[in-house]
């Protein structure tokens, strides 16, 4: 679309008041906004990193941005080991991806966090399709110092993924606090994945939001395509897509192939692997005892009686 003179003005005088609120300079807003138009008012688009399913990187305009922030939440603290391992497979793909980039990945915990859901595992990472020497981990003892070192880590642009780990919706960081993080990593170029773990939906300047809820995993399958019983295969992950610029909200199921280091989308989960009704134990129950104790006698009354001197 043809901008007339009139409306580029009024656009740039609108950038201008936003920078002056968000205490940037006029002439670095104005700098900006030119450089933004490419020539037919086009904007060039940011380095993304596909996931390799269509229906899900067409609603990110092409993937995950690497110069952004993007939240994944989850609405209760016993679905934290989905919400980590979605982080840790986005991750594992942007090793892949980047595979000359030896910038390690930094995970960043606040103390509370940290007691409920515990500290990364390296063979287990190694088994996730993570490489254990390219990765660190922090746990600050206050989330003030978390924040700080998030933002510190992605203005530095030394690590190949930021991930902040914080419990439920604390006062400590809103929408200035996320705004700034913002900012750092669109400038360093890096992305920072925040997982909100027992946390609601709130105002953020993410590029993008996801809700992941866990899913039942398929039984392994050997390679003759019958299916090994009573095994458990890769991981499944329900994810949603809350916040984006796709008007119609996004479910889908992804698993998450540890060994390619791939997504895969599953329409429905077939041959999930679902809990038996059994015992924990598969022996034969034991027989009720013939000669247990009888039940203790009632207590009679009870006297309080005056303390010593």
């Amino acid at each position: 679309m043809v901008q007339t003179p009139m409306t580029r003005e009024r656009l740039f005088a609108l950038r201008e008041e936003i920078a002056r609120l968000e205490g940037s300079s006029v002439a670095a807003a104005r700098q900006e906004a030119l450089a933004g138009e490419n020539g037919h008012g086009k904007r060039k688009e940011s380095h993304r990193l596909p996931l390799g399913v269509p229906a899900l990187d067409g609603a990110l305009e092409g993937g995950l941005p690497l110069d952004g922030i993007c939240e994944i939440r989850s609405q209760l603290m016993r679905d934290a080991p989905v919400v980590t391992g979605f982080a840790l497979a986005l991750a594992a793909l942007l090793q892949r991806k980047a595979d000359e980039d030896r910038s390690p990945v930094l995970w960043i915990s606040d103390p509370v966090t940290s007691m409920e859901t515990g500290i990364p595992y390296a063979p287990g990472l190694a088994d996730f399709g993570l490489r254990p020497e390219r990765f660190l981990h922090a746990a600050p003892r206050r989330l003030e110092e978390a924040l700080w070192l998030a933002e510190t880590a992605v203005e530095s642009g030394a690590f190949l993924v930021s991930i902040l780990e914080v419990k439920g919706n604390p006062a400590q960081f809103g929408l200035t606090e996320s705004r700034r993080l913002s900012l750092r990593a669109k400038a360093a170029g890096r992305p920072l994945l925040v997982l909100r773990q027992s946390a609601q939906e709130e105002a953020s300047s993410a590029a993008f939001r996801f809700l992941l809820e866990p899913a039942p995993a398929a039984i392994r399958f050997l390679p003759d395509r019958s299916m090994l019983g009573g095994s458990i295969g890769n991981p499944v992950f329900r994810l949603t897509l809350e916040k984006s610029r796709n008007p119609a909200p996004l479910s889908l199921f992804l698993e998450w192939n540890s060994h390619d280091r791939q997504f895969f989308s599953v329409d429905k989960p077939e041959h999930a692997r679902v809990p038996l009704k059994r015992a924990a134990h598969s022996g034969p129950r034991l027989s009720a005892p013939a000669d247990r104790p009888d039940r203790p006698a009632e207590m009679g009354p009870v006297l309080a009686f005056d303390q010593a001197s």
